[in-house]
């Protein structure tokens, strides 16, 4: 058994999805599907080029999402969901439906159209 740096599987899953911008990505990859790095930046205008790159590489060495090279002029890189990644959304789905209730009862107002069944 390898041993852990992690206390606790809160912990892990936190390492692994946590932060400003890991879940924001996972969010647009589960509802594009496939998305290529210029569109991620057009979904999320305020990060960086840098953040993002830095962000991709992390969920794909933790084996999240699957980057695809095609091997033409430009280059083209798409990027999708593994079935790790996937297995997340239900967690995504109670963020976004918590997150739609306080900005309700908190009269937040927010730019997205997610609408609350």
């Amino acid at each position: 058994m390898i041993q852990s740096p992690f206390n606790c599987h809160f912990e892990l899953t936190l390492e692994l999805i946590g932060g400003k911008w890991k879940g924001l990505i996972l969010w647009h990859l589960h509802e594009k599907k496939v998305l290529r790095n210029g569109e991620m930046l057009r979904l999320m205008p305020r990060i960086t080029q840098k953040m993002l790159t830095q962000q991709l590489r992390e969920m794909e060495e933790n084996g999240l999402i699957n980057r695809v090279i095609y091997e033409q002029v430009p280059p083209k890189v798409e990027y999708s969901l593994t079935p790790h990644g996937e297995a997340i959304r239900p967690i995504l789905e109670m963020m976004i439906d918590w997150g739609v209730d306080y900005a309700r009862d908190k009269n937040i107002v927010i730019a997205c159209s997610k609408k609350k069944d």
